[in-house]
């Protein structure tokens, strides 16, 4: 197993610390196992720049996009048990998305349409399905953004959210290109509607209860509200505007408080982005999944899930929409994005590695070569404003001997 240098580790603080100081996060925390033994943490900053309260390894944040992986594992459990397959349209499940169209080639119109496929379970989980997010360029995000087609935590019903989005073209037919999306939104409603159960239910009874992620939940704890993180933004206008480089005369912009948040009581489920928790929570998470499953979903269909199921790099397959990771030398497997080439990605790292992040910065990647596994949190929107995560990456992998 490999080792770290301690005083090369050491400089990770010092990077996270240089952040605060300059005010481009308000706090983070870091969060290293190899081998199932913990060989780093640090903490520091704070996680309500009003209050001044200090960021702990107790700090329950929002996940956004990192909630995208356990709904995943959610559907790979009820696939091993024999429900369905991946190759099942999601119309078996949702019926409003039957008889479906996309968007024409360069289409300058949302009613610029042609029929297609109704995009099955395996594209919803890989972003091969055609939808997309409201933040993303292009005429069926602009639509997306008009009629409000959004999975946030006051967003009312899953099921209603979901008819919504089908009531939209798709931005193409499905499995042509690569676009970050909702899909896994829908999958989450998918697992209500197979289980029976609200998805946070499914979540709780199948992998946060065995699991002991006792404070990972769509709402905050009762007992965690005293730990919830504010979230800023480092620009003008809207934080979710991806791409954007309008900033603000403040670089940390408060947009959603610790002390009156709608995930306080979240209506909305949001399967692909809706989940709050600590760091250790996550971290438990991560290493079922590096260990092989931990008795609750099976290791060959962790091994199946975190490969790539591209057949090439995301980039060669012609996205125009944000990632959360960068897209060449990257695969997607389900839930997240698998490492094929560090030198073409620009970060270091072990081909194989199994990652990817939420729209507040937060990061975690599972190395398989190094036995690895590696958490990062903050709250800052958008996640692109800064290269911390490529930065932490070289950090680490500089501290290897």
């Amino acid at each position: 197993m490999t080792a770290f240098d301690g005083n090369r580790l050491n400089r990770i603080g010092d990077w996270m610390q240089s952040y605060i100081d300059t005010n481009r996060f308000a706090g983070a925390s870091v969060l290293i196992a190899q081998g199932g033994h913990e060989v780093y943490y640090n903490d520091c900053g704070v996680r309500d720049t009003a209050r001044a309260t200090p960021w702990q390894r107790d700090t329950v944040a929002r996940i956004y996009s990192m909630t995208k992986p356990i709904t995943s594992v959610a559907i790979m459990m009820l696939a091993e048990r024999g429900l369905f397959h991946l190759d099942a349209p999601v119309s078996d499940f949702i019926p409003a998305f039957r008889d479906m169209n996309c968007l024409v080639a360069g289409a300058s119109s949302i009613d610029q349409v042609v029929p297609c496929a109704t995009p099955t379970l395996h594209q919803l989980l890989t972003h091969t399905s055609g939808l997309s997010y409201a933040f993303n360029p292009g005429v069926l995000g602009e639509e997306m953004a008009a009629q409000k087609v959004e999975f946030r935590a006051d967003g009312g019903d899953l099921a209603a959210a979901c008819d919504r989005a089908a009531s939209l073209p798709l931005a193409f037919a499905p499995g042509a290109r690569w676009n970050y999306s909702i899909g896994i939104d829908i999958l989450g409603r998918v697992v209500e509607v197979v289980s029976g159960k609200s998805l946070e239910q499914f979540f709780i009874d199948e992998i946060f209860n065995p699991l002991g992620m006792d404070e990972t939940r769509f709402s905050v704890p009762a007992q965690a509200r005293d730990r919830f993180a504010a979230c800023y933004t480092p620009l003008a206008g809207d934080a979710f505007s991806v791409g954007k480089v309008e900033k603000a005369t403040n670089s940390l912009r408060l947009i959603d408080g610790a002390d009156k948040s709608s995930y306080f009581d979240a209506t909305l489920q949001s399967g692909g982005g809706g989940l709050v928790g600590t760091i250790d929570d996550y971290l438990k998470f991560t290493e079922m999944m590096r260990t092989g499953g931990a008795g609750l979903i099976g290791p060959k269909t962790l091994e199946f899930m975190m490969r790539n199921h591209l057949g090439c790099d995301i980039a060669s397959m012609g996205p125009d929409s944000f990632a959360e990771q960068p897209m060449e030398g990257m695969g997607f497997g389900l839930g997240g994005a698998v490492l094929l080439d560090p030198g073409r990605a620009r970060a270091p790292g072990s081909v194989g590695d199994f990652s990817w992040g939420g729209m507040a910065s937060t990061a975690f990647w599972i190395d398989p070569v190094f036995d690895m596994s590696v958490i990062f949190f903050t709250q800052l929107i958008p996640s692109s404003a800064y290269p911390a995560r490529p930065q932490l990456k070289a950090l680490i992998h500089g501290a290897m001997t």
